[in-house]
C-alpha cells in the first residue's frame, strides 16, 4: 500500500475570497511594526544622559575615592594633609599638601575642562583628627556643577542641595535648629 501525503495548506482568509499561503506580512502589520520601532526609538533617545553631566558625576566620584584615601592616609599617619585646587598650574589641576611623594594621587583631572573651587575657603582640610568640619568643593564643566561635601564626621559625597547657604548659615551661626 502506498500512502498519500496530502500538503495541507493553512487559509488565512474568510471562506469564499482567494485563499493565500501563510507567511506574508499585510501593509497594516508592517505599519504597526515601523511604529512601534519609532515610539521605541523616541523614548530611548530622552533616557540617554547628558554626556557632560556623566564626565562631571565621574569626576566627582573620582575626586570623593582621592579625598576619602587622603583622609584616611592623613589619619593613619598622624599628618595634616589639605587638599587645594591649582587651576592653570603645571603641577596639575590640585594637590595634596602633607602627603608625602609615595603616597601622592594622580593630580590632574581625567576631563578637560573640569575647574574646582572650594566654598568658603581656599582649601579642604583632610586630617588628621577624625571630625574634619563642615566643607563643600565645587565642580564645575561647562554649564554643569556639582557639589562635593561632608559635615566633617562622615564621608565625602555629592551634595544635592546648596552648599553655599548652609556655610553662610554656619559663618553667622544663624542655622536653624530642627
Amino acid at each position: 500500500m502506498v500512502s498519500q501525503v496530502v500538503k495541507a495548506e493553512m487559509l488565512i482568509s474568510v471562506p469564499g475570497s482567494k485563499s493565500r499561503r501563510a507567511g506574508g506580512f499585510t501593509l497594516l502589520e508592517l505599519m504597526v511594526v515601523v511604529a512601534m520601532i519609532a515610539i521605541t526609538t523616541a523614548v530611548v533617545s530622552f533616557t540617554i544622559p547628558d554626556p557632560s553631566s556623566t564626565r562631571l558625576e565621574r569626576e566627582a566620584a573620582r575626586l570623593i575615592a582621592l579625598l576619602e584615601s587622603a583622609r584616611t592616609q592623613a589619619r593613619a599617619g598622624a599628618m595634616t594633609v589639605r587638599w587645594v585646587p591649582q587651576p592653570g598650574s603645571d603641577g596639575g589641576d590640585y594637590h595634596f599638601w602633607g602627603l608625602p611623594p609615595a603616597l601622592m594621587p594622580p593630580l590632574k583631572w581625567l576631563a578637560s575642562g573640569v575647574q574646582a573651587e572650594v566654598l568658603g575657603g581656599l582649601s579642604i582640610k583632610l586630617g588628621p583628627e577624625p571630625v574634619i568640619g563642615a566643607q563643600s568643593i565645587l565642580l564645575r564643566m561647562e554649564d554643569k556643577q556639582i557639589i562635593v561635601s561632608t559635615d566633617g564626621l562622615s564621608a565625602f559625597e555629592v551634595n544635592t542641595g546648596d552648599a553655599s547657604v548652609d556655610s553662610e548659615d554656619d559663618a553667622t551661626g544663624a542655622a536653624s535648629a530642627p
